[in-house]
């Protein structure tokens, strides 16, 4: 399965997003690893991401170079601006990304300009042949007409952006707004262009759509509006653009004439553009498949009419200091968690040196396997003895594995039961395996519940996946709040049990196979060993 790693920058709320990117990696059948990267470390959209990257703030001198250390030490295949105040930084930068193998989703420096200066943006949608809102920089000079707007020349959100009624009004708002723009109040509908493009600008979706209800600059309830004047007039904007990647324009169709005045450009992911992609602007799928070197064309939604709303959600980024919700059910993760998953490997390996009949074998397999090697590959090539190599894999993922819990564990388990705690395992990989691990440990007499997530179905639903946790509270009907997840794996592990409000214990495993990862974010505290969970 090919890995594609993507860094979103400013992450903050973009929950959608990261789904959508989630949802197209598993169509696609892609293993994606999603970083998120955050100055404070408490955005809700990084429980969606399989790492966090704390980061200096964007207007930080020393931006560039931590951003650009990030994506080199985790071989970023590709970063994703969210925010305004991202873009002109890593535009001027893009060179210093691609030395290190990283691709930049942003378009050009000169461009960028153009967008977070509404003095520009005016001027540019004229020169495409649209027709835009008259700008005034001094109040003074006014004479568009009232009701007018103002707002800062490089803003967003609609902060600071006022409606104004008259001069008197127009002068008070223009000694608070420090470098504003002024334009005519165009009365009608307003609308959204979600565009996106590939690398070298060319369309591959125009999806106009009608900002129905907004809030804060952002729409809540949209309608699809596959308007083919838009659309057309958006092929002007692009071919003067050349976007790379996203790119939302605002305007507004004016009540008396359907006149179409272009308001405003944003050359990035717009906090709404998830909505296009339920419409059949599927970007993210197309992210994956462009960094896969494969050529898309320009595609047509049709879902015209369609009316899509959105809603708030919650996550717990901090638990505080208070007492944490009583816990009715504990569900643990299998390997690393309560046993040595090296000493399942050491088994298999074993097995393979007995059936190979070279007791050195089972030493060979293991000196590969820490240097990081495919170690069955690596010493059938080395003993000559390739032809084994379907046998040997046979014999090690269906081996009655020599192992043991660690220490501590069937203790903790028969405190747990004896107090009324459920208790229970949630387990990736393969079927037999994974069956003969829990036979060998005899957990099926230890807890209440087992689920082997390729059992529902196959990988798809293997963690980060929810629906085995949702079955098991299902099972239980048990609040999420009152029941806690153990693992060891931050990358996969807790990104469900964080999204459903669950409790986290983090087993902090030294000697374990994902121990490398140590950013703890959300409702998870932090175990050495299993006795510590008692503490918790």
């Amino acid at each position: 399965m090919r890995e594609v790693r993507i860094l979103v920058t400013g992450v903050g709320r973009r929950v959608e997003l990261m789904q959508a990117f989630r949802q197209a990696a598993l169509q696609l059948e892609i293993d994606l690893k999603l970083y998120g990267a955050d100055m404070a470390g408490t955005a809700p959209a990084l429980t969606y991401c399989n790492y966090i990257r704390k980061i200096c703030t964007m207007t930080d001198p020393n931006y560039i170079n931590q951003l650009a250390g990030i994506c080199k030490r985790d071989n970023i295949d590709l970063v994703i601006p969210t925010i305004d105040t991202d873009l002109l930084v890593l535009s001027k930068n893009v060179e210093v990304f691609e030395q290190i193998g990283t691709r930049v989703l942003i378009s050009r420096a000169d461009k960028i300009k153009i967008c977070r200066d509404k003095n520009f943006t005016a001027d540019f949608f004229e020169e495409c042949g649209l027709k835009a809102p008259k700008t005034y920089n001094d109040y003074s000079k006014y004479d568009g007409g009232y009701p007018c707007f103002i707002k800062p020349k490089d803003g967003s959100s609609s902060i600071n952006a006022f409606k104004v009624k008259d001069f008197e009004e127009l002068a008070v708002y223009a000694e608070k707004i420090e470098d504003y723009v002024i334009q005519p109040f165009i009365e009608g509908l307003e609308y959204t262009i979600d565009i996106f493009c590939d690398f070298e600008g060319n369309p591959i979706y125009i999806t106009p759509r009608e900002r129905v209800a907004v809030r804060a600059g952002e729409v809540l309830k949209t309608r699809i509006c596959m308007d083919e004047t838009m659309i057309q007039e958006s092929r002007q904007l692009i071919e003067k653009f050349k976007p790379c990647g996203p790119m939302t324009v605002q305007l507004i169709r004016q009540k008396d004439t359907g006149v179409n005045y272009y308001i405003e450009i944003n050359p990035r992911y717009g906090g709404g553009a998830p909505l296009s992609m339920k419409a059949g602007a599927r970007s993210a799928e197309t992210v994956l498949r462009l960094l896969g070197g494969e050529k898309q064309e320009y595609q047509e939604c049709n879902c015209n009419g369609a009316v899509y709303s959105r809603f708030d959600q919650s996550v717990c980024i901090d638990p505080g200091n208070g007492a944490a919700h009583p816990v009715m059910g504990i569900i643990f993760d299998l390997d690393d968690t309560l046993y040595s998953e090296k000493q399942y490997v050491r088994s298999g390996y074993k097995k393979i040196a007995e059936y190979l009949g070279n007791t050195q074998a089972e030493i060979k397999l293991w000196n590969y396997f820490l240097e990081g090697k495919p170690a069955i590959d690596a010493y059938l090539k080395e003993i000559g003895a390739e032809d084994s190599k379907s046998v040997c894999l046979d014999l090690y993922r269906k081996q009655m594995p020599e192992i043991n819990l660690y220490e501590g564990v069937p203790e903790l388990l028969e405190k747990l039961r004896k107090k009324g705690v459920k208790t229970a395992i949630i387990t990736d990989g393969r079927i037999e395996g994974q069956r003969n691990k829990i036979k060998a440990l005899g957990l099926e007499s230890l807890v209440d519940d087992i689920i082997i997530t390729d059992e529902l179905g196959g990988i798809q639903f293997r963690k980060p996946n929810d629906i085995s946790f949702r079955i098991m509270q299902c099972r239980w009907r048990i609040p999420f709040e009152q029941i806690v997840y153990v693992g060891d794996n931050l990358a996969k592990d807790f990104q469900a049990p964080m999204q459903l409000g669950m409790q986290g214990v983090w087993l902090k495993n030294e000697d374990g196979i994902y121990s490398g990862e140590t950013t703890v974010i959300g409702n998870i505290k932090t175990a050495i060993n299993i006795d510590e969970i008692n503490t918790l």
